[in-house]
Parts: C-alpha cells; structure tokens; sequence
C-alpha cells in the first residue's frame, strides 16, 4: 500500500491521543496478552482495551479491532501488536498499536470520514478537533 503524504501527522495525532491509554494498556502483563491472543480470547481483550480507555475517552470511541498477534521467541524481545479502531464523532481510524519492552508505536492503516473534504489537512485538522472533543477533561477544583 502506498503511504500519503498526510499519514505521518495522523498517526502523530492518534499516537498523542493514545499516549495515556497505552500506559494503561502496559499494566496488564505481557503473558495474559501472550495468551488472550493465542487462545483467541478476544473478548478478554476487548475488557482490556474498554477498561483502558475509559478514563480517557467517551464510551464507545476505543475498542478492539479484529484482535492482535503476540510475537515471542527464545530470542528478541516480545511485541505485542492489537488492532484497534478509534471512533471519535465524524470520523473512524483502523490502526494497530505495536508495544514492545522499550517502546509504542501506531500504524494507520485506514482513516474514514463521515463528511470528507477535497483537502486532506482539513481532514486531518477535523480528526485532531474530533479526537479533543472525544476525550474526558481533566476535573479542576477551584
């Protein structure tokens, strides 16, 4: 597939809205990961993904795509790859989030629109906006 110009700041966007939910996501155990997806448990990590985002983001704007894969080997470190979907109102990304021991990262791998632009940074500045919009604020006492 043919990367667009756009996708590096999309994925930059999706990767700051998902820096909290993925320290959330780092404090289950690699082994449950490791065995949810090998046993196909996928509703156990679709709990996991729910309960991860849901003090970050409205219901319903993360979930759990069509599962993942678990990459473990006598040699190299594990990685932990889940497909995940953000739903923020107007908009809808695939993408897969990869955790190793060290790092995260994000791969778009589809972004759709409800009412796309012809210009593809209206599009892009539209998802940031969405995503904002989507997320819990901070409660500040006063």
């Amino acid at each position: 597939m043919n990367r667009q110009s756009h996708a590096p700041s999309r994925e930059a966007i999706v990767a700051n809205a998902m820096h909290p939910v993925v320290r959330e996501l780092r404090l289950v155990d690699i082994a449950d990961y490791i065995a949810f997806i090998r046993l196909e448990h996928f509703a156990s990590l679709s709990d996991i993904v729910d309960s991860s985002a849901e003090l970050y983001f409205m219901p319903g704007t993360l979930r759990l795509g069509h599962g993942g894969e678990a990459d473990v080997g006598w040699q190299g470190n594990p990685r932990v790859v889940l497909d995940l979907e953000l739903c923020p109102e107007g908009a809808r990304v695939y993408f897969q989030l990869t955790m190793t021991a060290l790092d995260a990262s994000i791969e778009i791998n589809y972004v759709a629109f409800d009412k796309p632009h012809d210009d593809p940074q209206a599009d892009t500045d539209f998802l940031a906006s969405a995503l904002d919009r989507a997320r819990f604020q901070p409660l500040t006492l006063s």
